[in-house]
C-alpha cells in the first residue's frame, strides 16, 4: 500500500515545533526589551555641553520653571532656554566660570548651545504640553523631582501604558493650579488627592482620550 503522505512530511511536526519555539523566543525577547527601563529610558542621564544644576537654580535659588521654560503654558512643546536667557544672569554672575564656556561661546557666536534632549515623544505620538499643565498636571508627574536634580535624568518611562494610567484616572494626578510648578507640593493623603482630583476633573471637564486616535493622529 502506497504512503498517503510524502516522506518529507515525517519532519513536519518537528519543523513546526522549532518554528513555534523560535517565534516564542522572539516574542518573549521583544516583550522583555520593550517593557524594561533600557527601552523606556528611565535613568537616562546624558552629559550636556554646559553643566546645569536644577538643584541650585530651582530648589536653592527658587527660580520658577517658567523663567527658563517660558512657553510651557502656551506651546505644544516645552522650550529649552535660549542663550540669551542664560546670559541675562550670567553676564554678571559667575561670568568667567569655565563651566559656562559653551554658553559664552554661544553668546559670542550666535550659535545655539547644542543641549542634549532627554525627554522626547516618538514622532507617531501627538502630545501637547500646554494642554497638560493648564489642566492641573504638574511638571512633577512627568519629569519627577527635577528641582532636586544636579543633572537632569528621565524619571518616568513615558510609555503608552504609563500615559494611559493617567488618562484613565486623571483624578489621581490633578493638583491646584497654584501648585503646578511647585515640585515639592504633595497632598496630605491619598484620600485628599482623590477628592480634590475628582472635583477638578469635573470642574475643568478633564476627559482625556483613551482610544488610539487620541494620541496617534
Amino acid at each position: 500500500m502506497a504512503n498517503i503522505f510524502p516522506r518529507w512530511a515525517n519532519w513536519l511536526p518537528l519543523k513546526l515545533i522549532v518554528i513555534a519555539l523560535v517565534l516564542g523566543a522572539v516574542a518573549t525577547g521583544g516583550i522583555w526589551y520593550y517593557f524594561t527601563p533600557k527601552y523606556t529610558n528611565v535613568g537616562y542621564m546624558p552629559g550636556q555641553p554646559a553643566p546645569f544644576s536644577h538643584a541650585i537654580h530651582s530648589e536653592q535659588l527658587g527660580m520658577d520653571c517658567r523663567y527658563c521654560h517660558s512657553y510651557v503654558e502656551v506651546a505644544g512643546h516645552s522650550n529649552v532656554p535660549s542663550t540669551q536667557t542664560c546670559m541675562s544672569c550670567h553676564t554678571q554672575i559667575k561670568a568667567q566660570s569655565p563651566r559656562l564656556a559653551a554658553v559664552r561661546a554661544s553668546w559670542e557666536s550666535g550659535t545655539p548651545v547644542q543641549w542634549v534632549r532627554i525627554h522626547k515623544a516618538p514622532d507617531y505620538v501627538y502630545f501637547n504640553h500646554a494642554v497638560h499643565v493648564n489642566r492641573g498636571v504638574s511638571c512633577y508627574s512627568c519629569h519627577g523631582q527635577v528641582n532636586n536634580m544636579a543633572v537632569v535624568w528621565q524619571a518616568e518611562p513615558q510609555s503608552m501604558s504609563w500615559c494611559l494610567d493617567c488618562h484613565r484616572a486623571p483624578e489621581n494626578f490633578l493638583r491646584p493650579p497654584s501648585e503646578i510648578y511647585n515640585l515639592n507640593w504633595r497632598p496630605a493623603s491619598a484620600a485628599e488627592q482623590l477628592a480634590m482630583g475628582t472635583q477638578f476633573k469635573k470642574e475643568w471637564n478633564v476627559n482625556p482620550p483613551v482610544t488610539c486616535g487620541g494620541c496617534h493622529r
